[in-house]
């Protein structure tokens, strides 16, 4: 396993990414959400900018991204905001990655609904295949993590890899996204079973006639 290497400003970290700057295209889209706030409320765009500047790193290093301090001192004076408070929102918010990840950030849930619905064996999926919690696997696809409530909480248990969530997960189907996403395949995001969304599986258990038309139920009540 590749460790990570935490959140600092090494001389090479420095080397690295003290030169950053948008790209052409995320420079212009960096300003329209400027343009988003009123005059004297632009540091109200340090949230979507520090997303941007992840994805422009991710993009660069055909990884998820992350956000390097040189980095975040970048986006910061984007807005003429101070580094501390572009750091608070960078090490506040854990959709930003402080350290390394691999292509692939796999964020397990491991809440109460997902726990009791199988999550130990969507994580022993994740072990079965090299993975650890905390750490790029040395083919630098993957890194794992376990997460609190992600909110798909009636798909129970669940992951979320990237910008997808899978759900309904079990063992097998887990195995087989991962699989899937090391040959370079795409595998379809949501419900790993027959289901619509967050449907109740097979037909609805309460007023059923409304999965076919518009019933009206006022004369049975």
């Amino acid at each position: 396993m590749a460790e990570v290497t935490r959140l600092t400003a090494t001389p090479e970290i420095r080397e690295r990414w003290g030169s950053f700057s948008w790209t052409e295209e995320n420079a212009a889209q960096a300003k329209a959400i400027i343009a988003r706030y009123p005059p004297g409320r632009q540091h109200s765009a340090i949230i979507p900018l520090l997303d941007l500047a992840q994805r422009q790193v991710g993009a660069e290093t055909n990884t998820q991204g992350w956000l390097p301090i040189p980095v975040i001192e970048f986006v910061g004076s984007q807005l003429t905001m101070p580094f501390i408070r572009a750091y608070e929102v960078a090490t506040f918010y854990t959709m930003f990655n402080l350290s390394p990840v691999g292509r692939f950030h796999v964020q397990v849930c491991g809440t109460t609904p997902c726990m009791l619905r199988g999550s130990d064996d969507v994580l022993a999926a994740c072990y079965e295949k090299g993975l650890k919690k905390g750490e790029i696997t040395n083919d630098g696809l993957f890194t794992l993590s376990e997460v609190e409530c992600l909110g798909a909480c009636a798909n129970a248990p669940m992951v979320q890899i990237n910008d997808d969530n899978f759900e309904d997960l079990t063992f097998e189907s887990m195995t087989a996204v991962l699989d899937a996403l090391a040959r370079g395949e795409a595998p379809k995001p949501g419900p790993q079973i027959e289901r619509q969304t967050s449907c109740p599986v097979g037909r609805p258990t309460s007023l059923p006639e409304m999965a076919e038309d518009n019933h009206d139920y006022r004369g049975s009540w």
